[in-house]
């Protein structure tokens, strides 16, 4: 399963309209519906704001709309093209200005899926792997030790504060926590406040 890390967009034109797809780094489904909201006010002089998402560890979270396309036109191809990739926490739109020549339904889901498609192959994925954060407190000749350990691991978002004690803050895949914690604990003898 792929998560997004770094969004994108690209623009198709299709027989005069115009078609924008944007990628989204989601969360929740919560966070889908400010989005939408914020793009139709951005891009209050379009036809359509389509979208498509997938949320959730196991991709379980799903939603789409047509936003007055033809039904099954614009949200159903959208969302066939995320489930194709595996992909979850991502949230696409495809804003619409109508150009003049109308499409057909065929040519709708024809441009619609070509749309997430050309947005997907600019968007930077990654494995998704399931975080814990910690935080680490220690003495700054301790910090020496506890530097080679984090060196040795995969670790998200980390934040070094340099006070009275040194303070390392981050994420690090929940699988490998217990072990990460031991060995620090085993190797400074204890000297560390770890949560």
């Amino acid at each position: 399963m792929l998560v997004p890390v770094k969004t994108s967009e690209a623009q198709l034109v299709i027989k005069g309209s115009r078609f924008l797809a944007q990628s989204f780094i989601i969360s929740s489904q919560n966070e889908v519906r400010t989005i939408i909201k914020s793009q139709k006010t951005k891009y209050a002089d379009a036809t359509h704001v389509c979208h498509a998402f997938i949320a959730g560890k196991d991709a379980e979270v799903m939603g789409m709309s047509d936003d007055g396309e033809p039904g099954g036109t614009a949200g159903r191809p959208m969302l066939d093209v995320l489930k194709g990739r595996g992909v979850t926490n991502v949230l696409v739109t495809v804003t619409r200005w109508f150009g003049g020549t109308l499409l057909g339904t065929g040519g709708l889901v024809h441009a619609y899926g070509e749309s997430v498609k050309a947005v997907l192959e600019t968007t930077v994925f990654e494995e998704f792997v399931e975080k814990t954060d910690f935080e680490i407190k220690a003495d700054y000749q301790t910090y020496q030790a506890v530097k080679k350990i984090l060196s040795d691991y995969t670790l998200y978002d980390v934040e070094e504060d340099f006070g009275e004690l040194v303070t390392v803050k981050g994420n690090i895949a929940i699988e490998k926590k217990e072990e990460f914690t031991s060995k620090i604990f085993d190797l400074t003898n204890g000297k560390t406040v770890i949560r």
